[in-house]
């Protein structure tokens, strides 16, 4: 019996007619490009977005700790690789978010916009007053009194100038920072001047570092653009940010349960515990993106996701309930007291660098 072969499009193979897809490549035998298959193709090559997706979404919102466990212990077709589900919440996250932070940014522009042009007038009660050196205040009224003949003036007038002088502000040691005349480097960017004539005025020395250079350079930068984007420059650090946060979460999970699992164990974990906050953080911002949502049911969402550490820490780690308590609160502690501040430091300064 004659069979009948036909080729595929994509490998050119022949194959049997009737199979669905062609054993050489895999490729659908009749993927008419569609609307709906392109839509899905793209969807599905860049985020895996399958039906392994809808596999893992409901036991990960509910099941703390119940997909990682089961992925590390080999079950990695049933669920989505934890590092295409972080991406594809993250995605989704960062662009509902993207309409809050607008109007941060928006707002922040504006304010910064308003110092810039605002007169800075400083009342003359907030003015530091420093007392002189009492031999410096006997050497000048002595020098008055000497010349009171020339000078003309009265005790009365010398003690009122002596009162006068014991408030006097004095010039402390040179100030080693970047404090310029914001006034006088305006006017210069106001008549063109070029930017080596405005560092001169910023005070930029001509052997100065690559670091001050560079300092000068985004400071004037920010002063044209009125502070403008600064914000946004920021945010648009977060997500870089994640990608050395989330290691680093895993490596305190490494830390407090050393003998139970590799690196790459914790990090699994890690990963669908983020992919987790994305998708509570994500529903919040999607909501408020229609209505305000009140400030307990904030906290209660905050108390929740430390709530599904401890019971993912739990099921994952398989310790009691207690100790995986303790183990929760520590790792939080450490992660909120030292390594949140100092990616924040790092995120302003790296949003000022390459703002």
């Amino acid at each position: 019996m004659e069979t009948n072969n036909i080729n595929c499009a994509n490998c050119e193979k022949q194959f049997q007619e009737g199979f669905e897809f062609c054993p050489h490549c895999g490729q659908k035998a009749k993927d008419d490009l569609t609307l709906s298959v392109l839509f899905y193709n793209t969807i599905s090559n860049y985020f895996s977005f399958d039906a392994r997706f809808f596999k893992s979404f409901i036991p990960l919102m509910f099941k703390p700790g119940y997909v990682a466990r089961k992925f590390i212990e080999g079950k990695r077709l049933q669920f989505l690789h934890p590092a295409q589900y972080y991406l594809f919440v993250s995605v989704i996250f960062f662009f509902l978010f993207s309409f809050t932070a607008r109007k941060h940014t928006q707002a922040i522009d504006k304010a910064l916009k308003q110092g810039f042009e605002s007169k800075n007038i400083i009342p003359i009660d907030t003015i530091p007053k420093l007392e002189l050196d009492s031999l410096q205040l006997a050497k000048m009224k002595e020098g008055l009194k000497k010349s009171q003949k020339v000078t003309g003036m009265s005790d009365e007038e010398i003690k009122a100038l002596d009162s006068v002088m014991t408030n006097v502000a004095v010039p402390s040691a040179p100030n080693l920072t970047f404090d310029y005349d914001e006034k006088k480097v305006d006017s210069l960017i106001g008549v063109g001047a070029s930017d080596s004539v405005i560092y001169d005025a910023m005070g930029m020395k001509e052997d100065a570092g690559f670091f001050s250079k560079m300092f000068y350079r985004q400071a004037l930068k920010f002063q044209k653009n009125r502070g403008g984007g600064i914000l946004q420059a920021f945010y648009d650090s977060i997500p870089f940010a994640m990608f050395f946060l989330l290691p680093i979460f895993a490596m305190l999970l490494k830390l407090f349960f050393w003998r139970r699992g590799r690196f790459s164990h914790h990090l699994v974990f890690s990963f669908y515990y983020f992919s987790f906050i994305f998708v509570v953080a994500s529903i919040v911002f999607g909501v408020n993106l229609f209505t305000d949502i009140p400030d307990w049911i904030d906290w209660l969402v905050m108390l929740s996701t430390f709530i599904y550490l401890w019971i993912a820490i739990r099921r994952f780690y398989q310790q009691g309930y207690f100790v995986s308590f303790i183990k929760s609160n520590l790792v939080t502690f450490l992660y909120f007291i030292f390594v949140i501040p100092i990616a924040i430091t790092v995120m302003f300064v790296a949003s000022f660098v390459f703002y």
